[in-house]
């Protein structure tokens, strides 16, 4: 790109803040019109209640504004990638996302959409769809030559299911050929592929890992999302829920950048909800290392009988000397708290004492939590670069 068609980026900033979800709304509308094989590919769920198209604005924006700079994003752009390869993105469907992109944005500015600025768009989306091939290509082959690793969908069983509380079960999910599987860093995930007979169409989704490497199988925890208000049930986990032992699901390897690190420090894990999944994978990770770290568990929910592994926490805490746990219970009499067990959504004033400042903090939630939470680090001089996060969902945080 050339410095005037930067300049032309740029003045489309305020446009985009404004109305980048109308000209995002617009863009899906279009493609899955025109190309309706890729509702497969997408999550259909997230159309339907805005999330994507909102996401989606705020990655365009971000990449109009740092248009100078793209590199600034690498670390977004990466964790973009590693969603891509879960889902078998190939190469060509850039071009047809391009096409409607700027389809899209000509439709939509009308008049203000000049013969100059279309080439200009053209040209930075082109820029930043060779820079996620790129990126994509490498973990593409870095999956394809891992011990067990593999690209595009895999069949795996269902060999077990674990009811974890009365919203939550687990999966245990084993390879249908018995061959091997890739391992995983702690905190990772795993896009599974159903067929939603509501929609009549194969639909994927991401899932935590939430156990640790053991080569033999992958396990899940799936929160089955019931239908409240304005939000419609979910229609993967409903039909997960559904499923029963010996059925099967389609995987794609483990992917994600929301890891446990390799530190002798200790690490604060905060979850809300169905959030705590990744944090059981770095709580088995920890367990099974030769030296564990110190670490504190600080979890929310809103009742007990939503309390997912309840007994596996409380077990290694009384069990070990490296775990301390805090539980927050929103539906719970006063009488019934105790120094670890506190009433309310969690809040990190009550634990100001216990929370170390040279520790590695991993946060996952809903993004309203994790904002919360992060800022509250940010208030204790947290150092920031030992904050991390997994937002549930298209994202739409950049915190760091």
């Amino acid at each position: 790109m050339d410095s005037r068609q930067k300049e032309l980026i740029k003045a489309t900033v305020p446009t985009l803040q404004t109305a980048g979800a109308i000209l995002t709304g617009h863009f899906y509308n279009r493609m899955f019109t025109h190309n309706p094989e890729l509702k497969e590919t997408f999550n259909m769920g997230n159309q339907a209640n805005g999330r994507q198209k909102e996401a989606l604005a705020g990655a365009v924006l971000a990449y109009a504004q740092h248009i100078d700079n793209p590199g600034v994003l690498i670390d977004v752009l990466k964790g973009i990638g590693h969603k891509h390869t879960s889902l078998n993105i190939e190469a060509s469907q850039y071009d047809i996302v391009g096409r409607h992109l700027i389809a899209s944005i000509s439709e939509v500015l009308g008049d203000a959409a000049t013969p100059e600025l279309l080439e200009a768009w053209t040209a930075a989306y082109n820029e930043l769809a060779a820079i996620m091939i790129g990126l994509e290509k490498e973990m593409y082959a870095q999956n394809e030559t891992k011990p067990g690793g593999w690209n595009g969908w895999r069949k795996f069983v269902i060999k077990k299911i674990v009811k974890e509380s009365e919203e939550i079960k687990s999966f245990y999910l084993y390879p249908e050929n018995n061959k091997a599987i890739a391992d995983f860093h702690a905190g990772q995930f795993v896009s599974l592929q159903v067929f939603v007979d509501e929609l009549g169409l194969l639909q994927p989704r991401q899932y935590s890992l939430s156990g640790n490497n053991n080569g033999e199988y992958y396990r899940i925890s799936v929160k089955k999302e019931n239908a409240i208000e304005q939000n419609p049930a979910g229609m993967v986990s409903n039909t997960l829920h559904g499923k029963n032992e010996s059925d099967t699901v389609m995987l794609s390897a483990p992917a994600g950048t929301f890891r446990l690190r390799e530190t002798e420090g200790p690490m604060v894990l905060i979850s809300g909800g169905v959030g705590l999944t990744p944090m059981i994978s770095m709580l088995e990770a920890n367990r099974d290392k030769a030296v564990s770290n110190k670490t504190i568990w600080i979890h929310g929910c809103r009742n007990t009988a939503v309390q997912a592994f309840k007994n596996d926490i409380e077990t290694l805490r009384n069990e070990t000397d490296w775990l301390e746990t805090y539980t927050f219970i929103e539906d719970m009499e006063e009488h019934h708290a105790s120094g670890s067990l506190l009433k309310g959504r969690v809040n990190l004033n009550h634990l100001e004492t216990v929370l170390p400042k040279d520790a590695h903090y991993y946060i996952c939630g809903p993004a309203p939590f994790i904002k919360i939470q992060y800022e509250h680090l940010a208030g204790l001089a947290i150092n920031k670069e030992h904050i991390f996060y997994e937002e549930f969902g298209p994202q739409s945080l950049s915190l760091n």
